[in-house]
């Protein structure tokens, strides 16, 4: 149920994140007795993967966590964006032009992943953006029918936005796949025995495109085009092929969302959060599932989601029958990762002329100068635009092997009037804590 938005609220959960994994963990925990809030920031429940296209219903597994929350009484305040935290337990919360403080006893963190750029000549043309950015764009009635589209990148959602791509009306001559094929194959061998209904998905992806050329072991590099995108430029580290297209769909796999748990100081890994087996965090009262505490797709942040709801609801013994089915889930979420290790040569994509943060028009002989993230912002401002650096700042993590900089308020964009107040009330909190 949704309600309007009071000055302030309390409840005994506030879970950040209507995704799978976050509507799994509100379900679970209202129907294990406690008052839950479930925070979005987008008008629609499910996130991207979930979302439906025009004049469409979403998934029946969705319809049912949509009404598993509803039925348990779930309070829902979709485009709802929290931008900052207060101590000890407040969350500052825009909607429209309303600005909420929730105090909350308890948080749950599942505020997914996004797409990761990898920076090369022309990726600033108009039509080319991230493979799964076109899926929503097509999906709120952006219009593709007879368009040129290729798909690069890596992972399994090259192939899902490709099909989606097809049923459209697109014309989608290639899928790039950095991966090669040797990978791709010894991946396609494990599954057999440790997912085999994941093989027969992709398997069922791949007849939808039986007149796109699928080219592992290939990537762009280089977009061509005077004001909008013409063509595009690939290779397979030998030979290069330019094919003409109107829009290149590309992304190079997923990156969770680790802004909250940056704010929050919660203890990250490799992977992303850190939790033990109940999906705690290093943070008290802090519970975190899907994406942000490793890359897995909907089925594991489905399970995280229950088992974080459970253990929020202090129902350990319910959380603990997820445990195993968690492993399996988390070895083929192995699985992907090893497969789809992002390969070297992507590294020297960008030329001195390729603008790396397109927010400051930084380019990468500016950032090639610099030692650090810190040092980039400093003097480029690579990383202070309106992204505050989601995008760049991602790259260059994998590019010059930098580690994140320090995450400060807000968490995301909003108005300056809703700032003002949340930084008054950090200085009256400071305040109060002096001796």
């Amino acid at each position: 149920m949704t309600d309007p938005c009071a000055s302030e609220r309390d409840g005994d959960l506030v879970v950040l994140g209507g995704g799978p994994a976050g509507l799994a963990a509100a379900a679970t925990a209202a129907e294990d007795g406690l008052r839950v809030l479930l925070l979005d920031s987008t008008p629609w429940l499910g996130g991207p993967i979930w979302r439906p296209g025009p004049g469409a219903t979403p998934p029946r597994v969705a319809q049912r966590w949509l009404a598993r929350a509803d039925s348990a009484g779930v309070t829902i305040w979709p485009q709802a964006t929290a931008f900052a935290a207060c101590p000890p337990d407040v969350l500052h919360v825009e909607r429209g032009r309303d600005v909420c403080r929730v105090r909350w006893k308890q948080m749950i963190l599942a505020v997914g992943a996004h797409e990761l750029f990898l920076p090369f000549p022309g990726w600033t043309l108009p039509n080319v953006m991230g493979a799964g950015g076109l899926q929503l764009l097509v999906k709120s009635g952006w219009p593709v029918r007879g368009r040129r589209v290729v798909v690069a990148g890596t992972g399994p959602l090259l192939l899902a936005v490709a099909a989606y791509l097809v049923r459209q009306g697109a014309h989608v001559s290639d899928i790039l796949e950095q991966a090669s094929w040797s990978a791709l194959a010894q991946f396609a061998s494990r599954l057999a025995w440790l997912a085999p209904s994941k093989l027969w998905q992709a398997a069922t992806l791949q007849t939808r495109l039986l007149r796109t050329r699928y080219r592992p072991g290939c990537w762009p590099v280089a977009a061509h085009g005077a004001d909008r995108l013409d063509a595009v430029t690939f290779t397979d580290g030998t030979r290069r092929w330019t094919r003409d297209c109107d829009v290149l769909a590309c992304a190079f796999g997923l990156v969770p969302q680790l802004r909250w748990p940056g704010l929050l100081h919660c203890r990250l890994t490799p992977r992303g959060v850190w939790v033990d087996d109940y999906q705690r965090t290093s943070c008290d009262r802090v519970w975190a599932a899907g994406e942000i505490t490793g890359l897995g797709g909907v089925d594991l942040a489905l399970v995280e989601g229950q088992i974080a709801g459970h253990a929020a609801a202090g129902n350990n013994l319910a959380a603990a029958r997820w445990f195993a089915r968690r492993a399996r889930l988390q070895r083929f979420a192995a699985q992907l990762d090893r497969c789809f290790q992002l390969r070297t040569e992507l590294r020297f994509l960008p030329t001195p002329e390729t603008v790396v943060c397109r927010c400051e028009d930084v380019t990468w002989r500016a950032i090639e100068a610099c030692s650090d993230v810190r040092a980039a912002k400093l003097y480029t401002r690579c990383g202070m635009g309106s992204c505050q650096g989601r995008i760049c700042q991602t790259a260059l993590q994998f590019l010059q092997n930098w580690s994140a900089d320090h995450v400060r308020p807000p968490a995301a964009p909003v108005r300056v009037g809703s700032l003002a107040g949340a930084d008054q009330e950090h200085a009256d909190a400071e305040r109060t804590e002096l001796p």
